[in-house]
């Protein structure tokens, strides 16, 4: 009987010896990971399944996103991602979000798709003065950001998690602006799609936004302020060229391509 017993044991311990070095095989093929980060992917990803099984229909590089984004904490970034997971089920329950369910926003025609910068992240163009809040459209906007970031992230070529957004404040003006919808938002990028954004350009910066952005500064997180990049008038061709060939800027902006609409792309 214990001999048995040792048996199943031994047995049991080649199981999951097979199973670790399987896991360790996997995330050895992500491109950009020290072995530290590696294992890190390895422990959450392990955690994370035990507390929600759908865990293992996300890929590795995913996990670490989430990671990233939470300095390789593993335990907060596992909270995080399972949050992500709840907020997933709950908001988008059949998976993706259609045109139809975001008329409003789409009719006013504020965001729009084109080209790649140099280091092949797709480019994401957005006019906030084309934005008009209006009573009880606060869902549809975050399902309208989500749908927009679906959209830009599904552009990425392989080997690419992120995207360079241009925000044109040309013509923006208070009645633009909803506090909710602003924080509504940022919280969908940070929480939800972490460590997708790779550059923001902020351009046609009028005086009184500046007010606004006082206020909603504290809501971004520090990895996202060191992305975001306020272009000055005088600059704007220039310093757009310096992260974008020509070919693939927006013709609005001195470049080759027409904007393409975001429900298009």
């Amino acid at each position: 009987m214990e001999q048995r017993e040792e048996v199943s044991l031994n047995k049991t311990e080649s199981e999951e010896t097979a199973k670790e070095a399987t896991a360790k095989r996997s995330v050895e093929c992500i491109n950009g990971s020290n072995n530290a980060e590696l294992n890190k992917i390895i422990l959450m990803r392990a955690f994370v399944e035990q507390q929600d099984p759908s865990s293992k229909d996300v890929d590795d590089y995913m996990i670490r996103r989430f990671l990233r984004a939470r300095d390789l904490d593993i335990e907060k970034a596992s909270n995080m991602f399972l949050k992500y997971l709840k907020w997933k089920q709950i908001f988008t329950p059949t998976g993706s979000i259609t045109a139809s369910e975001i008329a409003t926003d789409i009719e006013q025609k504020k965001m729009f798709t084109q080209g790649s910068d140099k280091t092949g992240r797709p480019i994401l163009v957005v006019f906030p003065g084309r934005h008009f809040p209006r009573k009880g459209g606060l869902e549809e906007f975050k399902r309208f950001v989500v749908f927009s970031l679906d959209k830009v992230c599904s552009r990425m070529p392989e080997g690419q998690e992120k995207f360079a957004l241009i925000a044109d404040l040309e013509g923006w003006r208070h009645t633009n602006s909803d506090l909710h919808e602003c924080v509504g938002a940022l919280n969908i990028l940070q929480d939800y799609y972490p460590e997708r954004l790779g550059k923001l350009f902020i351009i046609h910066v009028p005086v009184i936004f500046m007010a606004v952005w006082k206020v909603v500064c504290p809501f971004i997180d520090n990895n996202t302020k060191k992305k975001i990049i306020f272009v000055k008038n005088k600059k704007l061709k220039s310093t757009l060229l310096e992260a974008i060939e020509e070919s693939q800027l927006p013709e609005i902006y001195g470049g080759k391509l027409p904007l393409l609409p975001v429900q298009d792309s």
